[in-house]
């Protein structure tokens, strides 16, 4: 089977880096710690304000743990052109920043 994983993956396109953003939140119930990820070329949603201009992407993701508590976490990402983050929203929870 090893060698069929090794063929298979020849021929499967590379992860490329930075397509993915990482979220990192911790439950205001329980104190869960939560992860998951955006991929930046699927997950977003244009959207523009009232006159048609200022594209921006947007992205809603519900996250929940995997422990006893099952508490819905809804975090709202903003977006500009070039799928970088500028404003961030959570509801239930609160996010983890890189240093802790």
């Amino acid at each position: 089977m090893g060698f069929l994983n090794k063929l298979s993956n020849l021929f499967r396109p590379p992860r490329p880096a930075g397509r993915y953003f990482p979220l990192e939140v911790r439950c205001k119930r329980c104190g869960e710690t939560i992860q998951g990820q955006v991929d930046l070329h699927n997950d977003l949603s244009m959207e523009w304000d009232e006159g048609g201009s200022n594209p921006r992407y947007i992205c809603r993701k519900v996250l929940m743990g995997q422990g006893t508590c099952f508490q819905q976490i809804e975090v709202l990402l903003t977006f500009d052109t070039e799928r970088k983050l500028k404003q961030r929203q959570i509801n239930g929870g609160t996010f983890i920043e890189e240093t802790e």
